[in-house]
Protein backbone atom coordinates (compact mmCIF):
# COMPACT_ATOMS: atom_id res chain seq x y z
CA UNK A 1 0.00 0.00 0.00
CA UNK A 2 0.80 3.61 -0.61
CA UNK A 3 1.21 7.05 1.47
CA UNK A 4 -0.61 9.42 1.82
CA UNK A 5 1.59 10.83 -1.00
CA UNK A 6 0.94 7.92 -3.51
CA UNK A 7 4.67 6.71 -2.67
CA UNK A 8 5.08 2.85 -2.85
CA UNK A 9 4.96 1.09 0.41
CA UNK A 10 8.66 -0.87 1.63
CA UNK A 11 9.50 -3.73 -0.31
CA UNK A 12 7.30 -2.69 -3.90
CA UNK A 13 9.36 -1.43 -6.17
CA UNK A 14 7.63 1.13 -8.52
CA UNK A 15 9.40 1.81 -11.99
CA UNK A 16 10.01 5.22 -13.09
CA UNK A 17 6.77 6.55 -15.16
CA UNK A 18 4.97 4.16 -13.46
CA UNK A 19 2.23 5.10 -10.77
CA UNK A 20 1.70 3.59 -7.82
CA UNK A 21 -1.00 0.68 -7.73
CA UNK A 22 -3.75 1.94 -5.33
CA UNK A 23 -6.10 -1.27 -4.32
CA UNK A 24 -7.58 -2.81 -5.99
CA UNK A 25 -4.99 -3.15 -8.36
CA UNK A 26 -5.68 -4.17 -12.04
CA UNK A 27 -3.28 -5.71 -14.94
CA UNK A 28 -3.89 -5.52 -18.48
CA UNK A 29 -4.21 -9.09 -18.19
CA UNK A 30 -7.05 -8.61 -15.44
CA UNK A 31 -8.93 -6.22 -17.94
CA UNK A 32 -8.84 -8.70 -20.76
CA UNK A 33 -10.09 -10.93 -18.41
CA UNK A 34 -12.42 -9.05 -17.20
CA UNK A 35 -14.11 -8.14 -20.84
CA UNK A 36 -13.86 -11.71 -21.99
CA UNK A 37 -16.11 -12.42 -19.19
CA UNK A 38 -18.54 -9.93 -19.60
CA UNK A 39 -18.73 -11.15 -23.95
CA UNK A 40 -19.54 -14.22 -22.26
CA UNK A 41 -22.05 -13.54 -20.31
CA UNK A 42 -24.01 -11.24 -22.73
CA UNK A 43 -23.70 -14.27 -25.03
CA UNK A 44 -24.97 -16.51 -23.00
CA UNK A 45 -28.48 -13.65 -22.21
CA UNK A 46 -28.25 -13.54 -25.66
CA UNK A 47 -29.16 -17.25 -26.03
CA UNK A 48 -31.56 -17.02 -23.78
CA UNK A 49 -33.75 -14.75 -24.78
CA UNK A 50 -33.68 -16.29 -28.45
CA UNK A 51 -34.77 -19.41 -26.80
CA UNK A 52 -37.37 -17.75 -25.11
CA UNK A 53 -38.74 -15.84 -27.76
CA UNK A 54 -38.36 -18.61 -30.62
CA UNK A 55 -39.09 -21.85 -28.44
CA UNK A 56 -36.32 -24.40 -27.94
CA UNK A 57 -34.51 -25.99 -30.79
CA UNK A 58 -36.96 -29.49 -32.25
CA UNK A 59 -36.04 -32.69 -29.80
CA UNK A 60 -36.65 -35.90 -30.94
CA UNK A 61 -38.52 -37.13 -27.27
CA UNK A 62 -39.98 -40.54 -27.16
CA UNK A 63 -43.58 -40.64 -27.99
CA UNK A 64 -46.27 -38.85 -25.43
CA UNK A 65 -49.62 -38.14 -24.88
CA UNK A 66 -51.37 -35.16 -24.93
CA UNK A 67 -55.13 -34.28 -24.91
CA UNK A 68 -56.91 -33.67 -27.57
CA UNK A 69 -59.99 -30.76 -28.32
CA UNK A 70 -62.46 -33.53 -28.07
CA UNK A 71 -61.09 -34.37 -24.99
CA UNK A 72 -59.86 -37.36 -26.19
CA UNK A 73 -55.83 -39.23 -26.05
CA UNK A 74 -53.91 -37.94 -28.43
CA UNK A 75 -50.01 -38.09 -29.96
CA UNK A 76 -48.12 -34.87 -28.78
CA UNK A 77 -46.12 -33.84 -31.65
CA UNK A 78 -42.37 -33.00 -31.49
CA UNK A 79 -43.13 -29.27 -31.35
CA UNK A 80 -44.65 -29.56 -28.24
CA UNK A 81 -47.42 -27.65 -29.65
CA UNK A 82 -49.90 -30.15 -31.81
CA UNK A 83 -51.71 -32.95 -30.44
CA UNK A 84 -53.28 -35.48 -32.90
CA UNK A 85 -55.91 -37.89 -32.47
CA UNK A 86 -54.46 -41.17 -31.80
CA UNK A 87 -56.03 -42.51 -34.70
CA UNK A 88 -54.24 -39.92 -36.51
CA UNK A 89 -50.63 -41.70 -36.12
CA UNK A 90 -49.46 -44.43 -38.84
CA UNK A 91 -52.34 -43.90 -40.96
CA UNK A 92 -49.88 -42.39 -44.20
CA UNK A 93 -50.56 -39.08 -43.63
CA UNK A 94 -48.04 -36.98 -41.96
CA UNK A 95 -49.95 -34.68 -39.67
CA UNK A 96 -47.26 -33.27 -37.03
CA UNK A 97 -45.03 -30.36 -38.15
CA UNK A 98 -42.13 -32.14 -38.65
CA UNK A 99 -43.74 -35.78 -39.78
CA UNK A 100 -43.04 -37.86 -36.68
CA UNK A 101 -46.85 -39.23 -36.18
CA UNK A 102 -45.43 -41.75 -39.57
CA UNK A 103 -42.06 -42.26 -38.72
CA UNK A 104 -40.98 -46.24 -39.73
CA UNK A 105 -40.79 -46.87 -35.75
CA UNK A 106 -44.20 -46.18 -35.07
CA UNK A 107 -45.61 -47.87 -38.14
CA UNK A 108 -42.85 -50.90 -38.35
CA UNK A 109 -45.25 -53.89 -36.13
CA UNK A 110 -48.35 -51.88 -35.54
CA UNK A 111 -50.06 -52.19 -32.79
CA UNK A 112 -46.81 -53.78 -31.47
CA UNK A 113 -44.52 -50.86 -32.18
CA UNK A 114 -47.03 -47.80 -30.87
CA UNK A 115 -46.84 -46.39 -27.49
CA UNK A 116 -49.76 -47.99 -25.17
CA UNK A 117 -51.77 -44.94 -24.90
CA UNK A 118 -52.34 -44.84 -28.50
CA UNK A 119 -53.74 -48.39 -28.22
CA UNK A 120 -56.85 -50.35 -26.61
CA UNK A 121 -57.48 -53.61 -26.74
CA UNK A 122 -61.23 -55.40 -27.77
CA UNK A 123 -62.63 -58.25 -26.14
CA UNK A 124 -61.05 -60.63 -28.28
CA UNK A 125 -57.15 -60.17 -27.34
CA UNK A 126 -56.25 -60.65 -31.38
CA UNK A 127 -58.42 -56.83 -31.97
CA UNK A 128 -57.24 -53.47 -31.38
CA UNK A 129 -58.51 -50.21 -31.73
CA UNK A 130 -56.76 -46.65 -31.30
CA UNK A 131 -57.39 -45.51 -28.07
CA UNK A 132 -59.54 -42.28 -29.38
CA UNK A 133 -62.30 -44.70 -31.25
CA UNK A 134 -62.57 -45.84 -27.25
CA UNK A 135 -66.38 -45.14 -26.12
CA UNK A 136 -67.07 -43.03 -28.87
CA UNK A 137 -70.68 -44.56 -29.93
CA UNK A 138 -69.14 -46.63 -32.91
CA UNK A 139 -69.12 -50.47 -32.53
CA UNK A 140 -65.29 -50.16 -33.63
CA UNK A 141 -63.91 -53.69 -32.29
CA UNK A 142 -67.03 -55.35 -33.85
CA UNK A 143 -68.29 -56.94 -30.37
CA UNK A 144 -69.01 -53.55 -28.81
CA UNK A 145 -66.29 -53.96 -26.22
CA UNK A 146 -64.87 -50.92 -27.01
CA UNK A 147 -68.62 -49.46 -25.81
CA UNK A 148 -69.61 -51.15 -23.44
CA UNK A 149 -68.77 -53.09 -19.72
CA UNK A 150 -66.73 -54.71 -18.20
CA UNK A 151 -64.25 -53.97 -20.75
CA UNK A 152 -64.40 -50.13 -21.06
CA UNK A 153 -66.42 -47.81 -18.73
CA UNK A 154 -67.77 -45.51 -20.99
CA UNK A 155 -70.04 -42.84 -20.10
CA UNK A 156 -73.83 -42.99 -20.20
CA UNK A 157 -75.39 -41.62 -24.11
CA UNK A 158 -74.93 -38.10 -24.29
CA UNK A 159 -77.82 -35.78 -25.34
CA UNK A 160 -77.76 -36.02 -29.21
CA UNK A 161 -78.16 -39.75 -28.83
CA UNK A 162 -80.51 -42.17 -27.92
CA UNK A 163 -80.24 -45.22 -25.66
CA UNK A 164 -81.58 -48.51 -26.62
CA UNK A 165 -81.71 -52.13 -24.88
CA UNK A 166 -79.19 -53.15 -27.67
CA UNK A 167 -78.51 -51.86 -31.05
CA UNK A 168 -77.70 -53.78 -34.30
CA UNK A 169 -75.20 -53.06 -36.53
CA UNK A 170 -72.48 -49.62 -36.47
CA UNK A 171 -73.66 -48.39 -32.98
CA UNK A 172 -74.09 -50.32 -29.53
CA UNK A 173 -76.28 -49.35 -26.47
CA UNK A 174 -76.74 -45.59 -28.25
CA UNK A 175 -77.22 -44.16 -31.41
CA UNK A 176 -77.55 -40.61 -32.94
CA UNK A 177 -81.35 -38.95 -32.55
CA UNK A 178 -80.32 -38.13 -35.71
CA UNK A 179 -81.19 -42.14 -36.97
CA UNK A 180 -84.53 -41.81 -34.79
CA UNK A 181 -87.74 -42.52 -37.09
CA UNK A 182 -85.76 -42.82 -39.94
CA UNK A 183 -87.62 -45.64 -41.19
CA UNK A 184 -84.82 -48.31 -41.13
CA UNK A 185 -84.65 -50.36 -37.35
CA UNK A 186 -80.87 -49.39 -35.53
CA UNK A 187 -82.31 -50.43 -32.09
CA UNK A 188 -82.99 -54.20 -31.27
CA UNK A 189 -86.34 -53.07 -29.53
CA UNK A 190 -87.21 -51.15 -32.55
CA UNK A 191 -87.22 -48.09 -29.74
CA UNK A 192 -85.23 -45.76 -32.18
CA UNK A 193 -88.90 -46.14 -34.69
CA UNK A 194 -91.44 -45.80 -32.33
CA UNK A 195 -90.28 -44.34 -28.72
CA UNK A 196 -87.52 -42.20 -29.50
CA UNK A 197 -88.63 -38.66 -30.58
CA UNK A 198 -85.38 -37.76 -32.84
CA UNK A 199 -83.08 -34.76 -33.22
Amino acid sequence: QGDINGNAAAGTKVLPGEAACIAPCCSRRGACLSAFVLLLLAAVAALIALIVILGSPPRTPGAQACVTLTNRTGFLCHDRRSCISASGVCDGVRTCPHGEDEEEALGRNVPQSLPSFLVAHCGNPASWIYSDQKCDGTNNCGDCSDELSPVTACPPCSPGWWRCPSTVFEYCDCIPRSLCRDRVQHCSDWSDEYSCPGP
